[in-house]
């Protein structure tokens, strides 16, 4: 009987495709790394009976790094990590023994089955698994021995389809991944290395233990940049605008809108009130009446689901992204890394709907559809990599919880919609002319809610009615008035409008581009505000004016695009891994030298917006938590009642803040304070003072003892104490 081993990329999809396959007659033990299940059943393989061993890995198996001597940041060049310095394949968590337990599992096996995600870094994964476990198959290297499945949801007949249509790995896709995770590698590690280098332990109030920069994180952040300096550069202007109310018999008012709209000088403003007071009476110059259409969205992609998720449920794309996972490694939707918005013409779109004909919160909008007819979905893009977002079962909020049945919710509502009508309205407009000025008015009135009865936050609002009338009727002029207004600045841009522009410039893939976004947060560039708004940091905003004064192309995101178009071109096989990998590194090493040359010119802006450790204080020792610097601002004069120790003054960050409201600065004893004690890890001298002897001391866990013996008085500028802010 031959044996074949499956892969999938993570237990729980191992669990539910062994299930489908094995009709749920599988059996169930735990690997030898503990965390990865092997479920094993008999079946039929190529017409033959067959032993199946379905497993997992837990993502990617092996990493990228520099060998052992390069990761030493002191010791070596960061110019040499563009050419000189080696890499190698590492395990991603040594302790999961991810590669023993494939090898374990897979020798002697006659086949493998590799069920990874369908993208490219799941192709990456599919080549980790072959190179660990084709050396033990049974026949060791044969053609024929290593299959591919591909598919697109957790779906039983998904599963059938790709079992029955076995390809085999894309080794140009997975080659794509490896020279991305090469050029992130060796140019995120070089900038990153040195500008960390060169400024930490420079400036004290510089709040980042690690100033990053990476190929697209970079360009990501000065989006945030580019838009903080449109409003810090913007300059308000007065404008004036004409306000008009007429009304008629005992009818509400109507507020008019000039059809100049505005003009900026008042002078002109009043001209035109003038003009316009010469008339008691508006006089209707034409009532016109138009059906119109909001159009149903297309199918759903990624970037749509992320821009959605921040703006309309505020929640965040890197957790989106995690939430999405879950839904789809349960079963609940489908692949959710997509850009395709366009549904392939064998998408079974009046099946996916029945799914939905019970739930209580849509299932009258779906029964009326079933009943009357689904509707043609929008043309879209088909980016020939998965089928859009669906939902591809039922499901409630007690079995997905609260975020994921509001994500759930929201990709089964849009896909709803994508097969229903458009909403259409009646949009009437009603033009006066009052004087030399013409004003309108205009309404818009529900003709059919369309595919806003399933997504009512886009339907047309009920408004007030418009007064029934006729070309050559008489409304009276109740009010006529000038009002100044002034032009406002944009706001921060938002995680939504930023995946807009990321996914517009070429930044980023649909997988990683909420890694992007986490990135920047994560590194402290910039922070998010009410309403999912990003507002760069003072080391976010200095980094890229540093950049752009120096080397424009490290920020903007045109160099980025031009290598994320030359690695699809080594997906699609028409380009040359080598030659692509080597000219990209030929470019940027070119930058590194001219950026280390002009690094001043960054550090120039470094000095205006912190403050050099020369001008405050000299560095008394690193933190126990981030190892930067810290510096000894301010001994106080006054001295600790309690015993005679120099008062401290200490500046605290805003984002690591243990004082109440918005305090930052607090004065006390390092000893006996009790704000400063439970942040403090004493080194040294710990028997040497009151507080530490008899019960209750609390104990340094340093080595350091101290002597026995009355405790003698600390000298000035606390000399004895070596302590560490954590």
């Amino acid at each position: 009987m031959r044996t074949i081993m499956m892969v999938a990329e993570k237990p729980s999809l191992a669990q539910s495709i062994s299930k489908i396959l094995s009709k749920g007659s599988c059996t169930s033990r735990k690997g030898l790394n503990g965390s990865c299940w092997v479920h094993e059943y008999n079946g039929v393989f190529h017409g033959q009976t067959a032993h199946y061993k379905m497993t997992s890995v837990c993502g990617h198996v092996m990493s990228l790094d520099f060998i052992g001597k390069y990761n030493n940041w002191d010791q070596v060049d960061p110019a040499e990590l563009f050419s000189k310095a080696p890499t190698e394949k590492k395990e991603v968590n040594p302790k999961l023994s991810m590669v023993k337990f494939l090898q374990v599992e897979a020798r002697g096996c006659d086949f493998l089955v590799l069920w990874l995600d369908c993208d490219k870094e799941g192709e990456n994964i599919c080549f980790e698994v072959i190179d660990a476990v084709q050396p033990v198959m049974k026949g060791g290297v044969r053609e024929k021995t290593i299959y591919r499945a591909r598919f697109s949801s957790i779906t039983e007949p998904d599963i059938w389809k790709a079992m029955n249509q076995l390809g085999e790995p894309n080794h140009n896709e997975s080659l794509s991944v490896d020279a991305r995770q090469e050029l992130d590698l060796r140019i995120g590690c070089a900038f990153t290395r040195f500008q960390t280098k060169y400024f930490q332990g420079k400036y004290g109030n510089l709040d980042s233990s690690l100033i990053s920069f990476g190929p697209c994180q970079t360009p990501t952040l000065g989006f945030c940049v580019e838009r903080h300096d449109k409003i810090q550069s913007f300059k308000p202007e007065n404008y004036w605008v004409i306000h008009v109310k007429v009304f008629r018999a005992k009818e509400n008012p109507l507020t008019l809108d000039w059809n100049r709209v505005k003009v900026f000088d008042k002078d002109v403003g009043q001209m035109f009130v003038n003009l316009t007071k010469t008339s008691k009476e508006a006089q209707v110059e034409s009532v016109t009446k138009k059906e119109k259409s909001k159009q149903r969205p297309q199918a759903l992609n990624t970037v749509e689901m992320l821009r959605v998720a921040s703006s309309a449920l505020g929640i965040g794309p890197q957790y989106t992204m995690q939430i999405a996972e879950r839904l789809y490694t349960q079963g609940f939707i489908s692949y959710p890394r997509t850009e395709t918005s366009h549904y392939p013409e064998s998408f079974d779109l009046k099946g996916t709907l029945k799914q939905q004909t019970n739930c209580p919160f849509w299932s009258e909008e779906v029964k009326t559809l079933l009943s009357n007819g689904i509707n043609h979905p929008r043309n879209g893009v088909d980016a020939g990599d998965h089928p859009p977002i669906t939902p591809t079962r039922a499901a409630s909020e007690e079995e997905l919880g609260s975020d994921g049945w509001r994500l759930y919710e929201y990709i089964t509502r849009h896909f709803i919609a994508t097969v229903s009508q458009d909403c259409k309205y009646l949009q009437t407009t009603i033009t006066f002319n009052i004087g030399t000025e013409t004003f309108t008015c205009s309404g818009k009135t529900p003709i059919s809610s369309g595919y806003t009865a399933v997504m009512p936050w886009q339907g047309i609002p009920l408004e007030e009615a418009l007064p029934v009338c006729q070309k050559g009727d008489m409304f009276t002029v109740d009010e006529i008035k000038l009002v100044e207004k002034q032009t406002i600045p944009p706001d921060f841009l938002t995680e939504a409008e930023l995946i807009t522009l990321m996914e517009k410039h070429g930044v980023g893939t649909d997988a990683s581009i909420p890694v992007h976004i986490n990135n920047i947060c994560q590194r402290n560039y910039v922070t998010v505000e009410n309403g999912r708004k990003l507002k760069p940091t003072n080391l976010g905003i200095v980094l890229v004016h540093g950049y752009y004064k120096i080397d424009a192309e490290l920020v903007l995101p045109t160099i980025r695009s031009a290598v994320e178009k030359q690695l699809n071109l080594i997906a699609l096989g028409k380009a040359n891994f080598q030659q692509v990998l080597q000219h990209t590194l030929d470019i940027f090493k070119r930058k590194f030298h001219f950026f280390v040359d002009c690094v001043s010119g960054m550090d120039q802006l470094m000095e205006v917006s912190f403050s050099p450790i020369a001008a405050a204080g000299k560095p008394l020792s690193r933190c126990g938590k981030c190892h930067r610097f810290m510096k000894l601002i301010q001994v106080a004069e006054d001295i600790c009642n309690a015993c005679d120790a120099s008062m401290v003054m200490v500046d605290f960050s805003k984002t690591c803040n243990p004082l109440p409201a918005d305090e930052t600065q607090h004065t006390g004893c390092i000893f006996c304070d009790p704000i400063f004690q439970d942040l403090v890890e004493i080194k040294h001298a710990t028997m040497r003072h009151p507080m530490h002897r008899g019960k209750g001391a609390r104990r340094g866990r340093g080595r350091g003892r101290g002597r026995r013996g009355p405790p003698r008085k600390p000298k000035d500028k606390m000399d004895e104490l070596a302590a560490y802010f954590v």
